[in-house]
């Protein structure tokens, strides 16, 4: 006869390992590169606060944010567009998570978070 303990243990290793962990989305954070080059158009603004959104200074919506950062990149060129985010003080980290992945839709766009100074 077994004692409890032992059987519990056994469900518990058994659905430890017949459970499946998934990821359910993914935000890719790329640190800076020493030596790249500067951009020959300059970079887009956005400022991300606790109410709003502004890129440029220009108020956006979070829905008509991946839109609009496209049609700006279009104008720039083919070479890729940098944006800025500037999250303020108070912005929750779910608020910048909502943000960068509605900037994932936009092709050739490389994003930079910028810290508190």
């Amino acid at each position: 006869m077994t004692s409890l303990i032992d059987i519990i243990f056994l469900l518990l290793l058994f659905f430890m390992l017949s459970s499946t962990f998934t990821r359910f989305s993914e935000v890719e954070l790329l640190s800076a590169a020493s030596g790249t080059s500067v951009p020959s158009t300059p970079p887009l603004f956005l400022r991300l606060s606790v109410d709003d959104l502004s890129l440029n200074g220009q108020p956006v919506t979070l829905d008509d944010l991946a839109t609009t950062v496209s049609d700006k990149s279009a104008e720039s060129g083919d070479e890729g567009t940098l944006l800025l985010v500037s999250p303020a003080d108070g912005v929750s980290s779910q608020g910048l998570v909502d943000v960068l992945t509605r900037l994932r839709l936009v092709p050739q766009l490389s994003v930079r978070v910028l810290g508190a100074g």
